[in-house]
């Protein structure tokens, strides 16, 4: 839970800010999601932001986690570690041009604040120059800036955050006037851009902005700054343009046929897509980039840096940015988006909306291996890399991906039951009907696929897949990545663990040996069917000789192997 106040921005500090600003932006996503018509009336800025704070929160609860020492007794991680972790955090986990913006944002603060390693905490002065940088490197990041955007709401509060001086300049001070800077200037974004004029809203990315200063505030004082908060209808006790004032809700840029807005709102004719990935590039390439990009679309943002970019463009033509980034360095976690192709998102369009499926699965899964085996069987897919666990929001979208009137969620994970439950929820607010069955493992999974029926009752079919799964007993075989107690006792680095339903049965130093002990005990219970997954790093020929252990062994229990790729676990198990 968040601890306010604090008196300093330090590791601490850190981690309540985010918490609190995830819980800001959660109670503003809707009235944010609204107000977005810049620079596509897309309606999802609001969702975006959150989704980038929620995967920064995971990456810094993470790092707080980690710290946790071996003979039970806490140690607190410093701040560099933490600032990175956030900016990180939300650099990977970006959405959308403001979340994209937001990342940089964070990030231009940890190169200031992670600058000097060994600080336990900063202060005034020390948070005035991380906002500053922060202002300045979100700008530099977008190809074209514009005024009366989320840039310019940061550059203000750069600017009032600035002027603090003297013996009252502590973070409470800076954080206040930073927050306050920005309210201003965001109350003034209608006057500097005529789409937000016209719609009579203000900047749906600098809302959010002011949103997480506002959560800054809150950190240092423990209070939500006033008048008024950030409730609906006002941005800090102004009445937000075009709203409350006349009791209407804002309107839409006016939509012409071809997509495009009218005057004042998006052009006439643009972009059909956006594309977004995370690239693995170097800076020189990553330049080459920005001028490919640009030339191909609009609305572009590159972030990030050493090594390690989040891209954000809008374009025509999604395969030539895609083969762009490829020729620049690796792109992964690639997303397109056809803005004609939500259906949440309201304009004045008359475009048909399409025909939801009668049900679909949505499974969780590590790999591209697992990924293909899924999709083959008819779901619709949340892939994930190890050690990137996926956010509420991130299941959420799959869920209207889909497109179904009801949804079988497979999360494959424990450490995700609250994560899906949570997006299902959200899922069930928004019409569709979901069943949440506990997978703990990718083998689970695919064992509860194996018995979806589609045409048969809903009901009929949740309880078959969920009897499928939990018969399924499911093992894995990893390295471990640092002494730690387990259940089997103290392993080293480098040791290879067994895990038997979630839990460290047994420490090893070879492999096959371990998987061979591992696969013994799971079918000392009994069995019909052995299921094993390979990782991209299992040795050659362990599933040959676990293979002919079975045959040899095991009479009557069959066998299936599969290739997961690059899925963390160097083997999965499961048993039937």
């Amino acid at each position: 839970m968040p601890q306010v106040p604090q008196t300093f921005l330090d590791a601490l500090a850190v981690r309540t800010w985010c918490g609190l600003a995830l819980e800001a932006l959660g109670r503003a996503r809707e009235e944010i999601d609204a107000i977005n018509v810049y620079p596509v009336a897309d309606g999802d800025t609001g969702t975006n932001l959150y989704l980038t704070v929620e995967s920064a929160v995971t990456a810094v609860e993470a790092v707080f986690a980690g710290h946790e020492a071996v003979d039970g007794r806490a140690a607190v991680p410093t701040l560099a570690e933490v600032i990175r972790a956030m900016a990180h955090g939300a650099l990977i986990g970006a959405r959308g041009n403001s979340g994209t913006i937001l990342a940089q944002l964070l990030r231009g603060m940890a190169q200031v604040l992670a600058a000097d390693g060994d600080n336990a905490h900063t202060d005034g002065h020390g948070l005035r120059t991380a906002l500053r940088h922060a202002a300045d490197s979100a700008r530099e990041a977008v190809a074209h800036p514009v005024e009366g955007t989320v840039l310019t709401v940061a550059d203000a509060a750069a600017d009032a955050a600035d002027a603090v001086t003297g013996a009252g300049g502590g973070c409470e001070a800076v954080a206040r006037a930073a927050h306050e800077g920005a309210r201003v200037a965001l109350a003034a974004t209608p006057a500097q851009l005529a789409a937000l004029g016209q719609a009579g809203v203000v900047d749906a990315g600098g809302r959010g902005l002011v949103t997480v200063l506002a959560a800054l505030v809150q950190t240092f004082t423990g209070e939500v700054p006033g008048p008024g908060g950030l409730g609906p209808g006002s941005v800090d006790g102004h009445a937000r343009v075009g709203t409350t004032v006349a009791g209407r809700q804002p309107e839409m840029p006016e939509t012409r046929e071809d997509g495009g807005c009218g005057d004042g709102g998006c052009e006439a004719g643009g972009p059909a897509y956006e594309v977004i990935y995370l690239l693995d590039a170097d800076d020189a390439a990553v330049t080459r980039l920005r001028g490919r990009l640009d030339a191909l679309g609009d609305s572009l943002v590159v972030v990030g840096g050493d090594g390690l970019w989040n891209v954000h463009v809008h374009v025509d033509d999604a395969g030539a940015a895609v083969e762009a980034g490829l020729e620049a360095g690796r792109p992964h976690r690639i997303r397109i988006t056809h803005f004609a192709a939500g259906d949440a998102h309201v304009t004045k369009s008359t475009r048909p909306t399409r025909e939801r499926a009668a049900r679909a699965v949505v499974a969780v899964v590590p790999g591209e291996g697992l990924a293909g085996l899924y999709q083959e069987a008819g779901a619709t897919t949340v892939r994930v890399r190890p050690g990137e666990p996926p956010a509420s929001g991130e299941l959420v979208e799959a869920v209207r991906r889909a497109h179904a009137r009801e949804v079988v969620l497979l999360p494959n994970d424990a450490e995700l039951r609250h994560t899906a439950a949570a997006a299902a929820e959200q899922a069930r607010a928004e019409g569709v009907r979901v069943a949440l069955i506990p997978t703990r493992s990718a083998v689970q999974g695919i064992a509860a696929l194996a018995v979806h029926e589609p045409d048969r009752r809903f009901d009929e079919d949740v309880v078959a897949m969920t009897s499928a799964a939990g018969a399924t007993r499911h093992a894995e075989v990893v390295v471990a990545e640092r002494q730690s107690w387990t259940s089997a006792g103290i392993c080293q680095a480098g040791d290879v663990l067994g895990l038997i339903d979630g839990d460290v049965a047994l420490i090893g130093s070879d492999v096959t040996a371990t998987a061979e002990t591992v696969l013994d005990r799971m079918l000392a219970a009994g069995g019909e069917m052995v299921t094993l997954v390979l990782g991209d790093e299992a040795p050659h020929g362990v599933a040959d000789h676990l293979r002919a252990r079975v045959r040899q062994s095991y009479l009557a229990v069959d066998t299936v192997v599969y290739r997961g790729g690059r899925q963390g676990a160097l083997l999965l198990i499961g048993v039937e």
